[in-house]
């Protein structure tokens, strides 16, 4: 191997072999440090690297990302945690970072997607994050540095196969993009357009008032999908994504997925799951998949079974009174979609989540409708004019 190509263990599955990353004209922008990366591995490293750059371009704060099969499961920035998610995410034990509280945060918006994770972080890997990464299930990591204590941790994940790669963070690619699909070669002008404020400034609701806050979430969305694949729709709050809908052949699907991410987001943190007794012995993925079966409203006999031998005391579960009311406090939330709104219907399903705010293309026939439908919220929407699929 040489500095211009490695090779993988395997394609996107293990009967695909050979395999190899490589880049004609110059070397490769990134080395590995430890570990042996697969392909997936290595399509979700450099995906959520450009996540996490642009994140940390747009609002100068540290950020990272969750990556699950080329989509993220999470990302955000770096804002303090309250007491509530600190204990929702399982970090009110350890020493936080601001990059720690990213990747806790990114972590923390859909955990049991995140089980097995690409993480990615926008600056070098410090030691608190490194203990951090260490104690969850996650695949590798990509970042533009690793202290040195930070990776003597790493290195102690998985038997010493973490995988930790360190990339250029002055790498800029070609303007042009080429793929091959079945034998035939596409290109393209690489997605360049930077995610600014200056976005959501075609606002076109009767309320027009975004707060800073609400911009800044609106970022942490659209940038999220710019690396999601298409169709999506984001939810996002308190500098970070909350549920994502990604892959879905229709805008509605895209947007119950989200909500329904968001809303458990949100139901974690209802005291009676913080207030949760654990079995002792419990891992940390054992006690998120006990958390989610806890919002189901029926069990089957197996997944009883499983989600009582989680506890210590059997909880009571939350009745749909209960979890109703809980999700009626759930309010400010942003929400950001890769393309636009064909009905209005997926504006009805965004504010049973707490949907104040919205950014979407626009230029649909019954744009009209999906306006009227954001007015009868209360909420403010904007129209970006612009399309980010990703494929």
């Amino acid at each position: 191997m040489t500095d211009r190509e490695i090779a993988l263990r395997y394609g996107c599955n293990p009967h695909q072999v050979p395999a190899r990353m490589y880049r004609d004209g110059g070397d490769l922008p990134f080395k590995v440090l430890n570990g042996s990366p697969g392909y997936i591995n290595m399509l979700d490293a450099l995906n959520s690297w450009q996540l996490v750059r642009e994140l940390k371009q747009a609002l100068d704060l540290p950020a990272a990302a969750s990556f699950k099969h080329v989509s993220p499961a999470g990302a955000a920035v770096g804002v303090p945690l309250s007491d509530v998610l600190k204990k929702a995410y399982f970090v009110d034990d350890i020493e936080l970072s601001d990059l720690t509280m990213a990747y806790a945060r990114a972590r923390g918006a859909d955990r049991v997607s995140s089980y097995g994770d690409w993480a990615a972080l926008s600056d070098k890997i410090d030691v608190p994050t490194a203990h951090l990464i260490r104690r969850e299930m996650s695949n590798g990591v990509i970042a533009p540095g690793c202290d040195e204590e930070a990776l003597a941790i790493l290195k102690q994940k998985m038997d010493g196969k973490y995988t930790v790669i360190e990339i250029d963070p002055d790498y800029e690619p070609p303007e042009l993009e080429t793929r091959e699909v079945f034998g035939v070669g596409f290109e393209q002008k690489r997605n360049d357009l930077v995610v600014t404020p200056t976005l959501f400034e075609n606002i076109v609701t009767a309320n027009r008032e975004l707060p800073e806050s609400a911009i800044r979430d609106l970022v942490v969305a659209t940038i999220a999908l710019k690396y999601t694949q298409s169709n999506s729709v984001c939810f996002a709050v308190d500098g970070q994504v909350i549920g994502l809908g990604a892959g879905q052949q229709s805008r509605i699907h895209c947007t119950r997925l989200a909500g329904e991410k968001a809303d458990r987001w949100f139901l974690r943190q209802h005291p009676d799951i913080l207030g949760l007794r654990w079995r002792k012995g419990i891992s940390r993925p054992e006690r998120n998949n006990a958390i989610d079966l806890c919002f189901e409203e029926r069990l089957t006999p197996p997944e009883r079974q499983s989600w009582e031998a989680a506890f210590r005391d059997i909880p009571p579960r939350l009745n749909s009174e209960e979890k109703h009311g809980w999700l009626a406090t759930m309010t400010g939330i942003s929400l950001s979609s890769d393309a636009f709104f064909p009905f209005r219907d997926s504006i009805d399903r965004a504010s049973q989540s707490g949907v104040k705010y919205v950014v979407e293309p626009g230029n649909s026939a019954r744009d009209q409708d999906v306006i009227a439908a954001c007015n009868e919220y209360g909420m403010v929407m904007a129209f970006s004019g612009t399309r980010f699929f990703h494929h």
